[in-house]
């Protein structure tokens, strides 16, 4: 356990190379049990979820080798079928094994997955698809139980456009009899990644990036070598850490084709960002302005990932702020935390309305969640005084090093053990 110290007031001023997706690596890595021989994955980043999951690999009988930012993952001794019940709990993600499982398998066996307490996120999408897709699934005792003769090939629309039941369709499909399709499907970076990898392994799938996405199953796919695209959450959090700070900075190996939702807030505040071919450059232009209204929205709209970093940022804006979070129903535990610090926040159902205030002091403060955490480092770099943030271990699900590369930047941040 650890604590993040932050003695705030310093302007963040430097150049960052953003790490690799979180919410990609996790979906790959998962694909990698579908290949005949091993892949090697490069520009992982060093996260407790990354962590997890070689675990989870490990245990299905995987070797699994890191090596800086570079995981091998040989699946030729798959031996499991089943996910453990305490890492199904502390990774909400791991859901995503279940598609792949069942494919090379026939059969899995997961429990309800944990992961950050933000609001309900039913799997009913991801059962339902497989479903259609010929997987016989029982459900007892907390446990999913899916069992399958070979998966056939399915029309399936999508309720709602769900990043990971998309996934789990993907990695179920990519191996089976006859052609698969997807409407209202996900249309995330992310989903991208997985198809072009996929591809990369022998798959046949076109129209990622678009709410209809076609699967031709293959009979077996091949070992690939592959690089992890950057995390836009990450990237535009060292954004709103520039930003809040009155500072400047330069983000490389970064897309901001998939960052205009969040770059047209950042200009909207009176922020000066440029993009060139993957960077991007943010300066200050004076006080912040505020914006009218942020509303979470799946790709391509503002995600609703970084609406908690950038609540910070309207928490010292001139003006009034409204967030309408429509994802989750119980992604504002930062809010009491930020109000610690002095911020002027009102909470009624799904909207908060943030009225910019002069400053923000420091606080003890506790991070409850990954993106919330994320909230209070870029509040606390502006505050005055010390802030002390507990709970680092969710943010170390998706941050990686996040005191390294703000101290490389001029923040006065540091981390001590408990």
């Amino acid at each position: 356990m650890s604590k993040l110290i932050i003695d705030g007031g310093q302007r963040i001023i430097g150049e960052i190379k953003v790490q690799g997706a979180k919410n990609a690596v996790l979906p790959i890595l998962a694909a990698t049990i579908l290949a005949d021989g091993e892949s090697v994955i490069h520009n992982c980043p060093k996260l407790r979820d990354v962590d997890k999951t070689d675990l989870v690999l490990e245990q299905l009988g995987c070797v699994v080798k890191r090596e800086d930012g570079t995981v091998s993952v040989n699946p030729c001794g798959l031996c499991g079928c089943q996910i453990c019940e305490e890492l199904m709990r502390q990774m909400r993600s791991s859901i995503i094994f279940l598609g792949a499982i069942v494919s090379r398998c026939r059969e899995a066996m997961v429990s309800m997955p944990g992961g950050c307490p933000i609001g309900l996120r039913p799997i009913d999408l991801h059962l339902k698809a497989l479903r259609e897709l010929g997987v016989e699934i029982s459900e007892k005792h907390g446990y999913i139980h899916c069992t399958s003769k070979g998966i056939h090939g399915a029309n399936i629309h999508l309720d709602f456009p769900s990043v990971g039941a998309t996934e789990n369709i993907m990695l179920a499909a990519v191996i089976s009899d006859g052609v698969t399709t997807v409407s209202n499907a996900a249309r995330e970076p992310e989903i991208v990644d997985l198809q072009n990898f996929l591809n990369s392994m022998g798959a046949k799938i076109t129209g990622a990036g678009g709410s209809f996405i076609r699967i031709e199953g293959v009979d077996k796919l091949h070992g690939s070598e592959y690089t992890i695209m950057p995390d836009r959450i990450v990237a535009a959090t060292y954004l709103a850490a520039a930003a809040i700070t009155g500072g400047e900075i330069l983000l490389s190996r970064v897309e901001p084709r998939d960052m205009r939702a969040i770059l047209h807030v950042l200009r909207e505040m009176g922020l000066e960002v440029k993009s060139g071919k993957n960077t991007i450059f943010l300066k200050s232009r004076g006080p912040l302005k505020s914006v009218h209204t942020v509303r979470t929205m799946p790709y391509p709209g503002f995600p609703t990932d970084i609406q908690s970093p950038f609540m910070s940022l309207a928490c010292l804006a001139r003006g009034t702020s409204v967030f309408v979070e429509t994802i989750f129903e119980n992604r504002f535990q930062h809010v009491d935390e930020l109000v610690r610090m002095g911020a002027d926040i009102k909470v009624e159902g799904r909207s908060a309305v943030v009225r910019g205030v002069e400053k923000l002091q420091g606080a003890n403060v506790v991070a409850r969640e990954l993106r919330g955490g994320a909230a209070l480092v870029v509040a606390a770099l502006a505050a005055e005084g010390r802030t002390v943030i507990s709970g680092t271990e969710y943010i170390d699900r998706g941050y990686e090093n996040i005191e390294k590369y703000l101290h490389s930047c001029g923040a006065d941040i540091r981390r001590v053990d408990i």
